[in-house]
């Protein structure tokens, strides 16, 4: 029989004890300081939010003070404003759109009080409402009358100073009124241009005042998540808030902004802390090696994937969102109008002659304008509407919260102002300008597609009407465009068809043999259901639509073809400035030649003076080329631009027609001493003149006796059809 052995059972037991007692500390002494170090760490993450909460509210605090200043700029540096309180009765409707009830609505500033320059109280604004000036005068009086005497030292002196941000002088303060903290801005309205007489120091003031235990501590809690915010005059707080001391100008404390703090340590603490601490009885080895790893691994993720997501949603060049970013917010605002009364605003940009900067100065140069155009435009939004870079020079800015649709109109005409101002690139200053289509929701849509399309239309008419400027779409807009879509369609079916567009040629006569010596191809279009359309009507549209190449080469065929049947000495065919720009417009011209078997050197390529000296340099080459295969180049409508005969001999021009006006200022005596210094200049430097639009024989007679080479007008002959002009010549 064995017998047991309890010496060696206990020794066992001993040291199993022992071993567990070893682990137990080990895992008790690694979770006690792994919690004392999970307390502390959200102790130190609290501490550090709150410092941040705290900078962040005197930042704002600092920054609404310099916005109230900087909003009052908006209506106090301007002529109008000027003008309007010069009279003897300011307009009190005019001074609540522009200098008082408008910041309340637009900028949320409280009150508005303007003195002249004797201090006396002529316009009062409070809560939105026109009120007493003199009450509201005798009410911060106390507070404002400093500020307004060191305004006024300051306007006295021989030049004001004015910030790199500012464009004007001001005296901001923050103080008490009546109990209330309020930031106190007084700025001097004064003229933008210049040139209206302000006695200097006497000018009218604008005292604009934003109480910050109103619309201000709304806005910690909404925008910043600052809960519980509210103003304190007392220095003593509860323990559970934290609090930034609010200061006058001369660093006295008149109060204090506070609110109760989010502490994200204690929260997480409070949600895991029980759940935590059972874990770490059970798996503290574990955890405390996973943890860096896995917390090393996260914040890698988080890194790539938010700067992924900034990628995608975000211009390269500009940091501006991009098309779909912008989409995305646009859709957003839209559904945010359809539920609330306010509107919104969608305006595209199109930047003026920005090609002529890459042109010149290279790409780099283009990339660092829109850049700085950005810049700019950021600059001149409030945080909450939107400005993206759609791609190329086309920039778009969703406003919100407007009022009325003026608003949208009053920020076009400050974007336009600014970008009017010069840039400096690589030492290089330029100009450039942008224009602006706006379209409102929900006034005209409230469909992403269809706003979109409205403000594109409105854009196409700003940069019809001479760039520089902004439009707001109108229903007749909508209706044009329909009319040039129908238009294009009819054209693209007259061009498939081949049976819809005519030549007429209009003859050119010899000023002093008095024979027909060639005529001018025009073309018309024989519309099925409108009758005989001029070109007037269709060619701008097919040069818009890329249709007038189709139509320039039938027009060039057409009108070669019928001149080989004829004795004349030059066909004349009018050629866009587009067709020149194509790079295939030269040899295509030879092509046709051969085909139709016309001797280039009777045909003359006729060009109109003030778009061709816009991309002379582009089509320099294309026309030397036709030149050097007999084909003569005529400069049409002569006169009405702005280049010189010289400067024609360096781009090989053999022509130029005299534009009628001057020749219709014969009779008057207007137009002689023009046509006649044309002529001479022609003669002298071998280039021939022609004169369109001869009506009169004193007109004839006139241009006969000064040595004008040809001449074409309804006084030898109207536009004839082919076959009319057939039985004039006799065929070859």
């Amino acid at each position: 029989m064995v017998q047991k052995n309890p010496a060696g059972i206990s020794e066992v037991r001993h040291l199993s004890f022992h071993i567990a007692l070893t682990v137990g500390g080990a895992i008790a002494v690694t979770t006690m300081i792994l919690g004392c170090l999970i307390l502390w760490s959200t102790q130190q993450v609290d501490r550090v939010t709150i410092q941040r909460q705290e900078r962040l509210v005197a930042t704002v605090l600092r920054q609404s003070a310099s916005q109230v200043a900087h909003d009052q700029e908006a209506s106090t540096v301007w002529d109008d404003a000027v003008e309007h309180l010069q009279v003897e009765h300011p307009d009190p409707d005019w001074l609540d759109a522009n200098l008082g009830v408008w910041f309340y609505t637009y900028y949320r500033h409280d009150e508005i009080l303007i003195v002249d320059g004797q201090e006396r109280p002529i316009y009062g604004m409070a809560a939105g409402k026109r009120i007493d000036a003199r009450l509201l005068s005798y009410r911060i009086s106390p507070v404002l009358a400093p500020l307004i005497v060191e305004l006024r030292r300051e306007m006295r002196r021989a030049s004001a100073p004015i910030d790199e941000t500012s464009r004007s002088p001001g005296v901001v303060n923050v103080a008490m009124l009546e109990g209330h903290p309020a930031i106190i801005s007084v700025k001097p309205i004064i003229a933008e241009s210049g040139a209206i007489s302000q006695v200097r120091g006497r000018e009218f003031v604008h005292t604009s005042v934003r109480y910050l235990d109103g619309s201000f501590t709304k806005l910690l809690a909404d925008q910043y998540g600052f809960d519980g915010a509210r103003f304190s005059p007392e220095a003593t707080h509860e323990t559970d808030e934290a609090a930034v001391p609010v200061t006058s100008r001369d660093g006295r404390v008149i109060g204090f902004l506070r609110w109760k703090p989010f502490r994200p340590g204690s929260a997480v603490l409070y949600d895991v802390g029980a759940t935590l601490a059972a874990s770490l009885l059970a798996i503290a080895a574990i955890v405390t090696m996973l943890i860096r790893r896995i917390g090393r691994s996260a914040v890698e993720l988080h890194a790539s994937k938010a700067h992924a997501l900034h990628l995608a949603f975000h211009d390269n060049l500009t940091g501006l969102p991009n098309r779909a970013l912008f989409e995305d917010r646009l859709d957003k605002e839209l559904a945010r109008v359809r539920r609330g009364p306010e509107m919104a605003a969608l305006m595209f940009l199109d930047l003026d002659r920005f090609k002529d900067v890459n042109d010149n100065l290279g790409h780099p140069a283009g990339d660092e304008l829109i850049r700085q155009v950005a810049q700019r435009l950021k600059a001149m939004l409030r945080e909450t509407d939107t400005v993206a870079r759609l791609g190329g020079d086309e920039f778009a800015i969703i406003q919100t919260a407007l009022s009325s649709p003026g608003a949208a109109e009053i920020l076009c005409l400050r974007i336009v102002e600014e970008l009017n101002q010069p840039f400096e690139l690589d030492g290089v200053t330029v100009n450039v300008g942008v224009s602006i289509g706006i379209a409102v929701a929900p006034q005209d849509a409230c469909d992403r597609v269809e706003l979109s399309r409205k403000a594109d239309i409105a854009l196409y008419r700003a940069k019809s009407q001479g760039r520089g400027r902004h439009s707001v779409f109108v229903t007749e807009m909508d209706e044009t465009v329909r009319h040039r879509q129908k238009v294009e369609a009819d054209l693209r079916c007259a061009l498939a068809k081949g049976d819809q567009l005519r030549l007429y040629y209009q003859p050119i006569y010899s000023a002093q043999a008095g024979g027909m010596i060639g005529a001018e191809a025009l073309v018309r279009w024989q519309h099925p259901e409108k009758g005989l359309i001029s070109p007037v009507d269709f060619i701008p549209i097919a040069e818009e639509t890329g249709l007038i190449h189709q139509l320039g080469e039938w027009v060039l065929a057409e009108a070669c073809r019928a001149a080989h049947r004829w004795q004349l000495e030059t066909i004349s065919v009018n050629v866009s400035v587009l067709q020149l720009r194509s790079p295939s417009f030269a040899s295509s011209v030879v092509a046709i030649l051969e085909q139709t078997g016309l001797d280039p050197r009777r045909l003359e390529l006729e060009i109109i003076e003030t778009y061709f000296m816009e991309v002379a340099a582009e089509c320099a080459a294309g026309l030397e080329f036709l030149r050097n295969h007999g084909v003569r180049i005529a400069l049409d409508d002569f006169g009405t631009g702005y280049s010189s005969l010289s400067k024609l001999r360096e781009i090989c021009i053999d022509r130029v027609n005299i534009d009628r006006s001057f020749v219709n200022g014969i009779d008057s005596g207007s137009g002689s001493a023009i046509i006649r210094a044309i002529v001479d200049m022609a003669r002298a430097n071998g280039i021939d003149v022609t004169a369109k639009g001869v009506e009169t024989s004193e007109q004839s007679d006139f241009l006969k006796s000064i040595g004008c080479q040809s001449l074409q007008g309804f006084l030898m002959s109207k536009p004839l059809s082919s076959i009319g002009l057939g039985e004039m010549i006799p065929a070859l």
